[in-house]
């Protein structure tokens, strides 16, 4: 990944993706997981704290070690058992239909190929399994979309490949899911650009 991605990117995520911004809506994502689940861009665990008490374990998708180290205190003081599982969303390496829930936080901006993480999401969930998702995208209004796409490029250099302007929706329906949740906002304190977020649930079409 390189030194920068490796040593720096997950310690500015670690910052800009704190509780003290993203607590709310972190709640909201995690409320419904339940079994067995599956997180694709663990990151810090900065989710850790909102699982539910129906969750029996997580299997955690995360490429960085020093995520990874991060996450530390927070999975030690866990009810839940948290298993560092994988490095690539694009290719898990579980056996299909293993997990009854999925989340992805903030992660879908930076995998290079959105499209294969979903589908690789879509095998391995069990029938009625569900992806709890919040992800910022493309904004709803134009003046804020020409911003995105004026400052995607320097984006991608500083934040690990994090794009702007991603179709949240359209991705995930594109993987075969139906979504059967979906409210679209901007992030309160967050610069308009950035904050365009898309959250909801979705389940896997059969």
């Amino acid at each position: 990944m390189g030194l920068y991605n490796d040593h720096v990117v997950p310690r500015l995520v670690n910052i800009a993706c704190a509780p003290s911004f993203t607590e709310a809506n972190r709640k909201r994502v995690c409320a419904g997981l339940s079994g067995r689940v599956v997180e694709l861009g663990f990151g810090s665990g900065l989710n850790v704290p909102y699982y539910p008490t129906a969750v029996e374990s997580v299997s955690a998708v995360e490429p960085a070690d020093l995520g990874w180290n991060l996450a530390r205190s927070r999975i030690e003081d866990s009810p839940v058992h948290i298993e560092r599982s994988g490095l690539d969303g694009q290719s898990l390496p579980f056996e299909d239909n293993t997990f009854d829930s999925a989340l992805s936080t903030w992660t879908l901006c930076t995998i290079p190929d959105a499209d294969a993480a979903l589908r690789e999401v879509r095998r391995v969930l069990a029938p009625g399994g569900t992806l709890h998702f919040v992800e910022h995208g493309l904004a709803p209004d134009e003046n804020v979309r020409r911003w995105q796409h004026r400052l995607e490029p320097i984006q991608k250099r500083v934040a690990g490949g994090c794009h702007l302007t991603r179709r949240i929706a359209d991705l995930i329906r594109g993987a075969g899911f139906d979504i059967r949740e979906l409210d679209t906002f901007y992030e309160e304190k967050t610069p308009k650009f950035f904050g365009a977020l898309s959250l909801g649930v979705a389940e896997a079409a059969r």
